[in-house]
């Protein structure tokens, strides 16, 4: 059923930005759902529509928004194992494996963490995201692995959710580069938008964009005649962007293997290791892993640190080159 909520600005919240004033009042909804009624023409200000988020209020402004119940498909539910590394009442925590998408989208229906989620948990989810996005808080690529954040109610996903826009949630992600990075350690600070060329990739922008922030560090690197020089990088993100690590890495020189979106399609070197070059051969999609996640509980309030291990694919190129390329 749709709703119709009114406020009256007081003086105290004189100044600030209408969605931010909404997601302090309503807090069951998310910043971002909030951005897409009022650009959907779903918010009146003193009598007249507003569609801008960035529109700042004033003493006395009449508010009136309209929460209109999404009209979506009915997610297919899908038996699919899942990898679940704690759970409780309020959330659970995925290890999402490479290869999995995390909520349906064009080309792919069925078989997605959203379509494993709603077959196991089936109506004890968050719903903030939609029926397509049943307890979906955030999202990690489709070829990228590890740990995933999922809200089993309304109220635990309104305060994971403020925890994202806030960066206090802290991810740690390791992946292995080309080449080395300099400086061996430092902090990426852009924007990153669509790219013009290409709407299915993302690059850096220094006049357009959403601010992006990735804190890196050189844990080793790995240097052998027969195999071309290698790092392994931790990634700490500040912000969430899409393909954020893998933009920012491009951004620097360097890129994931496996990751022919934003780096090297093929190794072209003449003299290569024949067991490394299988090994990456048999590799699908970039060499990224979410390793680490720490938040605090939406209600228990206590802080909670998640820790997973490298999948196979990972593991089996970092252990040929701590033998062959240490």
């Amino acid at each position: 059923m749709n709703k119709t909520i009114k406020f009256l600005i007081n003086k105290k919240d004189s100044g600030k930005r209408i969605d931010i004033f909404l997601s302090e009042r309503i807090s069951y909804l998310t910043r971002s759902y909030l951005k897409k009624l009022i650009e959907s023409k779903n918010l009146i200000i003193n009598e007249k529509i507003i569609s801008s988020p960035s529109t700042k209020v004033r003493t006395n402004d009449k508010i009136i928004i309209y929460l209109v119940k999404r009209q979506e498909e009915k997610l297919i539910a899908k038996k699919i194992n899942l990898n679940i590394v704690y759970e409780d009442k309020d959330l659970l925590i995925v290890d999402k494996p490479k290869g999995m998408t995390v909520h349906p989208g064009a080309g792919n229906y069925d078989n997605t963490l959203a379509n494993a989620l709603v077959y196991k948990y089936k109506n004890s989810l968050s719903n903030i995201n939609g029926n397509l996005r049943p307890g979906i808080v955030h999202r990690i690529d489709k070829d990228t692995s590890g740990l995933l954040v999922v809200a089993k109610n309304n109220l635990s996903h309104s305060e994971l959710g403020k925890q994202f826009a806030n960066h206090t949630i802290k991810r740690k992600y390791q992946c292995l580069t080309w080449g080395v990075i300099r400086p061996f350690h430092g902090r990426i600070e852009t924007l990153i938008t669509r790219d013009k060329k290409n709407r299915q990739k993302m690059t850096t922008s220094e006049i357009i964009g959403k601010k992006a922030i990735t804190n890196y560090k050189t844990i080793k690197i790995f240097n052998n005649k027969d195999v071309p020089k290698i790092s392994l990088i931790e990634c700490e993100l500040e912000t969430g962007r899409t393909h954020q690590i893998r933009v920012h890495l491009k951004y620097k020189g360097t890129s994931i293997l496996g990751d022919y979106k934003y780096g090297k399609k093929n190794v072209t070197y003449k003299k290569i290791n024949n067991v490394f070059y299988e090994l990456l051969r048999k590799t699908k999609g970039q060499v990224l892993h979410a390793q680490s996640i720490e938040f605090k509980h939406p209600t228990k309030k206590k802080w909670m640190n998640f820790k997973t291990n490298m999948p196979e694919d990972f593991k089996k190129i970092l252990n040929f080159l701590d033998n062959v390329a240490g």
